[in-house]
């Protein structure tokens, strides 16, 4: 089936040095760039993640210190990256948990400016999970009969990704081919940052999602725990996650 869109939506992957949003990096990136009229546009990347890549991470990907010595690093490549996404929705799989919020932190920290949660996320693991509880690769087998080749390369993986949410569009006739649909179907909750620290409550209000104060609006805690704000910036926190505390901060300062 061919996918109903009003902007091209980005299909990606990243490859890393690990798990860990706030202090891994990537190593890879490849995007599948579906325009509206059906045409598509594919690269990959290598990245220096100016860091040692550890052997465990290696034995996944594939990639090791020797193969991204001579590579750019993120901040290199960050401008011209933001170029071929802006004004694109994203999709990806397990995207919304990991590759989104480990791409905005990357972004941050080159300095770049892109508010990425304006933008309309699909996550086809969320798709197949609430429909069929498998994997990535046996998600392939199961709707598209194919073998996943080279699994756990950013290319192969983005390009399964691609394939799975067109075939899950045929399967079930209930997954409107609309991006904002799919987005709100796949969608990690209602977070204010990637990593849902901070939620919206019902009143479309900032309100703490961990730690003693969960459950409390962030502009109360800030009133009744001046310390509160500096601990946050201060702690192992993700620089979005950061983003968002202090663009609360700045606001509740304004609107004494």
């Amino acid at each position: 089936m061919k996918l109903n869109l009003k902007n091209p939506l980005v299909f990606f992957d990243l490859e890393t040095t690990g798990i860990n949003i706030v202090s891994d990096r990537i190593v890879e990136i490849s995007y599948l760039k579906v325009f509206p009229n059906g045409d598509e546009e594919s690269k990959t990347r290598r990245i220096n993640p100016e860091m040692p890549i550890p052997p465990e991470s290696t034995a996944i990907h594939g990639i090791s210190d020797e193969d991204v010595k001579d590579a750019p690093t993120f901040k290199a490549i960050a401008k011209s990256l933001v170029a071929q996404i802006e004004g694109c929705d994203l999709a990806g799989y397990n995207s919304n948990r990991f590759d989104i919020p480990l791409l905005g932190e990357e972004l941050l920290r080159a300095g770049v400016d892109i508010d990425l949660m304006k933008r309309k996320f699909v996550d086809v693991q969320t798709i197949f999970h609430k429909k069929e509880q498998r994997t990535l690769s046996a998600a392939l087998k199961f709707y598209c009969d194919k073998e996943l080749e080279n699994a756990h390369t950013a290319e192969a993986d983005t390009k399964a990704t691609y394939e799975i949410l067109k075939a899950q569009l045929d399967r079930y006739p209930d997954l409107k081919n609309d991006v904002a649909f799919l987005s709100e179907y796949s969608a990690f909750g209602n977070n204010v940052d990637f990593a849902g620290r901070v939620v919206y409550n019902d009143k479309m209000q900032e309100v703490i999602n961990f730690g003693k104060y969960k459950g409390r609006l962030v502009e109360d805690i800030f009133r009744e725990d001046p310390g509160y704000y500096g601990w946050i910036i201060q702690g192992d926190f993700p620089l979005h996650t950061k983003k968002v505390f202090t663009t609360i901060k700045l606001r509740s300062a304004f609107n004494k």
